[in-house]
């Protein structure tokens, strides 16, 4: 290992618990209000995609939450609660794992939104529906927050990167611009 190597595994060691934790301004933005926090859900069972076959309208047939990812989507709705962060409205993908993860955050009745469901072997589908949901999120002008829970395969051409399982992104709404919103910063389950 050569000795810048060595400097800067030291370095990634310090700052890890610091880039794991919240982003204390993303977390005040969320309790001023009138913006969107898009998550993805949270762990499940390894693999990528769905099984063959798989259906929407029966669990049994898709990749679900573990435990961890239960328990992520928990602490993330408990973290959100603490810091008095009202969620207006939850909206999830149709997929039985972005539901779990949106019912156990907690934060309200859980609705689906087609425009945020797994984009993963679905490529002709991409272009549309990440249009239309810049578009509604830009829209958003609830005083509270929009809580969308949804997949990496959806978040990755939204936002240029992936978060973590139960990880999201807060954004700001910026209606007439091309990318319909701001990255404010970035809220995982450890806070």
């Amino acid at each position: 290992m050569t000795r810048y190597t060595a400097i800067l595994f030291g370095l990634l060691a310090a700052f890890a618990p610091m880039m794991l934790r919240a982003d204390e301004a993303a977390l005040a933005t969320l309790k001023a209000g009138g913006h969107v926090m898009i998550v993805r859900h949270g762990l499940t069972t390894p693999g990528f995609g769905d099984p063959l076959g798989f259906k929407l309208d029966d669990c049994a047939t898709q990749r679900n939450l573990v435990e961890e990812g239960r328990e992520q989507s928990r602490k993330l709705g408990r973290l959100l609660r603490e810091r008095g962060i009202v969620i207006e409205r939850v909206l999830s993908s149709q997929w039985c794992r972005a539901q779990e993860t949106a019912r156990l955050i907690d934060a309200g009745p859980v609705e689906t939104l087609a425009i945020s469901n797994n984009l993963y072997g679905r490529p002709a589908q991409r272009e549309a529906q990440v249009r239309e949901l810049r578009v509604a999120i830009g829209a958003w002008s609830g005083k509270g927050t929009l809580l969308v829970v949804t997949h990496g395969s959806v978040i990755f051409p939204l936002a240029g990167t992936n978060p973590r399982e139960a990880e999201g992104f807060v954004l700001k709404p910026a209606p007439g611009t091309a990318e319909g919103f701001v990255i404010i910063g970035k809220i995982g389950p450890e806070g």
